[in-house]
C-alpha cells in the first residue's frame, strides 16, 4: 500500500492501474496539511493510521491479467485506429484520445512510420526504455510514431532515441520530473555533426521558435513522456503552473562561436561524436550584462543564481548557464577556463540559508547534513554539490545576454551517442 495527500491520489490510482495494480490500497491525506495548525496534527495523524490499519487487513485482490513484465508490454505491437480523412477533424479525434499536446499533429500513418524507421540501424521492436511514470515501454516504433506526431523529420529518429535512452536513465530522475508539482521540463542538447546535419539552431534564437528541428525534436521528446511515460496533466503530471518549455525545448551548442571544449568532449566523448543531452530544468532568465570585466560578469551571473526559492540549494543541484558567444569570448580572454568559470561560479553563488523560509532551512538541515554536516543560519549554501555539477554551453548569436537556467534540483543530466545499437556510454 501508499500513503498520499489527496492532490496526489489521482496520481497514485493512475500509476497502479498504469503498472498493472489498480487494486492497490492507498491512504489519503487531505491537501494541503503543510497550512494545518499543530493542533490538528494528531487528529490527521490518527486518521491515517486508521486507514492503514484498515487497508492491510483487507485481502488483497487477484492480480490482474494485464499485469505484464516489461519484456512481455515491449513486444506488443502499435495499434492500427481508424482517423477521420478531414484535417480539422483529425486533430480533434487526436486531443480527446489525448494522442497530443494541443496543437495539430502529423497522422502517423503506416507509410510514414515505415519512412521514419528507415533511418535508423535498431530494429522497430527493440525496447529503448520504460518511460516513468507509467513505465511505459517505448519501443523503436513506438518513438517514430510519436516523432512523426511532431513532424519530425525522418533522419532525426536516432537522435530521439539517444533522448529517450537518457532520459530512462536511473540519475535523470524522470519519475521524479514528470510527477512533481514543479514546473519541470526536459531540455535536449545536441553536440557534434549531427546538429548541422539536421539543421538544429545553436545561434539566434536557438531556444525560441523558427528551427523546425528545434521545435519538433523537443516536441517529440514531449509526445513520447506524454503517450508513453502516461505524464497526462492534471493526472501523473502534477505540476502547478507547468511552463512553455513543456511543449518543447531543444538547441544545439554552438561549438564554433565556444572557447572551450564543448559538452560532450567533457564528458569523455571524441569531439566527432554526435550526442544527445537531456537536462531536468524548471525555467529560463535572460542575464543582460553589458561589462566587459570578467570578473563582474561572473560575480553577475552568480548573483542571479542565487535565489532563495530554489530546488538546487536545499538539494544540491544541478543548475545551467547558456553562456552567448559575446559573454564566453570576454571569460575566455581574461585567461578563464571553462573549469575555471564553473569553480567562481559555485563559489560565488553560496547563499545564506537565513535567507530561506524557516520550512525550506530546516528542510535544507536534513537533506544537506550528510554532504555539509551541521547546517545554521550562517551557514553559505552551495548551489551544487561541486563545482563540476555547474553545466555551462555556448549558444545564441550576437548581443550581450546569457541565459540561467535553473535545475530541478534532484535530476543529472545524461549524455547519450547518437545512431549505433544502443551504445550508452563514451569509448
Amino acid at each position: 500500500m501508499t500513503v498520499c495527500s489527496t492532490a496526489f491520489e489521482a496520481l497514485g490510482r493512475a500509476q497502479a492501474s498504469a503498472l498493472g495494480c489498480s487494486s492497490l490500497p492507498i491512504a489519503i491525506v487531505p491537501h494541503p496539511f503543510g497550512l494545518r495548525a499543530r493542533g490538528e496534527l494528531p487528529r490527521l495523524a490518527e486518521d491515517v493510521a486508521a486507514q492503514v490499519a484498515k487497508l492491510v487487513s483487507i485481502q488483497p485482490e487477484a492480480a490482474p491479467l494485464h499485469n505484464t513484465s516489461f519484456s512481455e508490454r515491449a513486444a506488443d505491437r502499435a495499434k492500427t485506429i481508424i482517423a477521420p480523412d478531414d484535417i480539422e477533424a483529425l486533430h480533434h479525434f487526436f486531443i480527446e484520445r489525448r494522442l497530443s499536446d494541443g496543437l495539430p499533429v502529423i497522422p502517423p500513418t503506416s507509410a510514414r512510420v515505415a519512412r521514419m524507421l528507415e533511418h535508423t540501424q535498431r530494429s522497430r521492436y527493440d525496447l529503448v526504455g520504460t518511460v516513468a511514470p507509467a513505465f511505459g515501454a517505448a519501443t523503436v516504433e513506438r518513438i517514430a510514431i510519436n516523432a512523426v506526431l511532431a513532424g519530425c523529420a525522418p533522419a532525426t529518429l536516432d537522435v530521439l532515441i539517444a533522448a529517450v535512452e537518457a532520459v530512462t536513465a536511473p540519475e535523470f530522475n524522470l519519475q521524479g520530473i514528470q510527477a512533481t508539482t514543479n514546473p519541470a521540463a526536459v531540455w535536449l542538447v545536441l553536440n557534434g555533426p549531427v546538429a548541422e546535419q539536421l539543421g538544429v539552431n545553436s545561434g539566434p534564437n536557438c531556444l525560441g521558435q523558427g528551427a523546425s528541428a528545434n521545435a519538433t525534436l523537443g516536441r517529440a521528446l514531449r509526445l513520447v513522456l506524454q503517450n508513453i511515460g502516461g505524464a497526462y496533466p492534471g493526472e501523473m503530471d502534477r505540476a502547478t503552473h507547468g511552463q512553455p518549455g513543456k511543449f518543447s525545448m531543444c538547441c544545439a551548442e554552438n561549438e564554433g562561436a565556444s572557447p572551450w571544449e564543448p559538452v560532450h568532449v567533457e564528458r569523455g566523448f571524441e569531439r566527432g561524436a554526435s550526442t544527445a543531452t537531456v537536462v531536468g530544468f524548471a525555467g529560463t532568465l535572460n542575464m543582460n550584462s553589458h561589462t566587459k570585466n570578467a570578473d563582474e560578469l561572473v560575480r553577475a551571473i552568480a548573483d542571479t543564481m542565487a535565489y532563495a526559492p530554489s530546488n538546487d540549494y536545499w538539494i544540491g543541484g544541478e543548475p545551467w548557464i547558456v553562456l552567448s558567444p559575446e559573454h564566453a569570448a570576454i571569460l575566455a580572454q581574461a585567461g578563464l577556463s571553462k573549469g575555471e568559470v564553473k569553480r567562481r561560479l559555485w563559489q560565488q553563488s553560496r547563499m545564506a540559508a537565513s535567507r530561506m523560509t524557516d520550512t525550506d532551512y530546516e528542510r535544507t538541515r536534513r537533506t544537506r547534513r550528510a554532504e555539509l554536516g551541521d547546517i545554521s543560519r550562517d551557514t553559505l549554501l552551495p548551489i551544487a554539490t561541486d563545482a563540476g555539477r555547474i553545466g555551462i554551453i555556448v549558444a545564441g548569436g550576437p548581443g550581450t545576454h546569457s541565459v540561467y537556467i535553473p535545475g530541478f534540483g534532484n535530476s543529472r543530466s545524461v549524455t547519450r551517442r547518437i545512431g549505433g545499437s544502443g551504445l550508452n556510454a563514451p569509448e
